[in-house]
């Protein structure tokens, strides 16, 4: 579907909306009220693609602390910025008062420059018993795709160490279950999707694609109803630290996967450190060949080439 039409957006102080036309196609939820068991924090959805296909899901039953897509670290030392219980090294998951809150704390920049949205806020993180461990700055930027029939977000995330001491980030993995590295930005998708194709670089695909590395990893799902294909496809900075990422993937018993930088090793976040981590996601309407999923790549990583949207105030 070609929409060649000029975004628009709106904020009600709690979200915003982009609209490419008369389509809203992404809401992100940057002032979060969700319970404190499910680690408040902000999300995108709904994700539209240019046909009007939803391509995100929020808090389904399985895992209500699911919601869209969301930066979210299940193992940021002893603390769960993920939702839900923790998973812990000889006793497996379990509900611990350790869901922690990433919270808004104010609007840095939004507008629409060169035909894309940019918007940039400040958050602070608190624990659930109350202490404050990161200050960080997020950006993101929504711009339509070349051809009419995708679109891609850039999101950027700048963390520090406010703590007072250094957090070692992991995964479940690094605390001892296997192949279960998930953490970072990820990805849940509609509940028709299940069953869907996994697909990176190369002609790589399905399940055996979680825990490996690569600079981009992408999703091909069918709706049902319009029976309609979409493809979300994310790729990792070249200047991410931990690039290429290792990948946590699913496509059973539900569609879910995102960069996963702390997969199967911590990360010493320092005391005082910045760590800067950035993302393209291109949200584009029908299936992908491999043809296809290389020049969506390749818009992805252009768009990471572009300033970023905010620093540190």
């Amino acid at each position: 579907m070609n929409t060649a039409t000029a975004l628009t957006w709106r904020d009600d102080k709690q979200s915003l909306t982009v609209s490419l036309g008369a389509l809203d196609i992404a809401t992100y939820t940057y002032d979060a009220t969700d319970e404190q068991r499910e680690s408040p924090r902000p999300f995108f959805h709904p994700l539209r693609t240019t046909a009007g296909d939803t391509v995100t899901v929020y808090r389904p039953w399985d895992h209500v602390w699911h919601k869209g897509i969301a930066w979210s670290l299940p193992h940021f030392g002893a603390d769960n910025f993920w939702g839900g219980p923790s998973f812990r090294r000889g006793e497996d998951y379990k509900w611990l008062p350790n869901n922690g809150r990433m919270r808004h704390e104010g609007v840095l920049e939004a507008g629409l420059d060169g035909g894309a949205f940019h918007f940039a806020h400040a958050l602070s993180w608190w624990t659930q018993d109350g202490k404050h461990v990161v200050d960080e700055v997020r950006g993101i930027r929504i711009s339509p795709g070349p051809d009419g029939s995708s679109w891609t977000l850039v999101f950027e995330t700048e963390m520090t160490n406010v703590s007072g001491r250094d957090i070692q980030i992991g995964s479940p993995t690094t605390e001892g279950r296997e192949n279960a590295g998930y953490g970072g930005l990820f990805w849940r998708g509609p509940r028709e999707f299940a069953g869907g194709r996994i697909a990176g670089p190369g002609g790589a695909s399905g399940e055996a694609l979680r825990g490996t590395r690569g600079p981009w990893l992408a999703f091909v799902g069918q709706h049902d109803d319009s029976c309609r294909f979409s493809t979300v496809l994310i790729a990792d900075d070249t200047a991410n630290a931990q690039h290429p990422p290792e990948w946590f993937a699913r496509s059973e018993p539900f569609a879910c996967f995102g960069p996963a930088p702390f997969f199967s090793e911590e990360v010493t976040f320092a005391a005082g450190a910045t760590m800067l981590n950035r993302y393209a996601v291109v949200i584009a309407d029908g299936d992908s060949d491999q043809g296809r999923l290389d020049n969506l790549a390749a818009t992805a990583t252009d768009s990471l080439r572009q300033q970023k949207v905010a620093s540190h105030p």
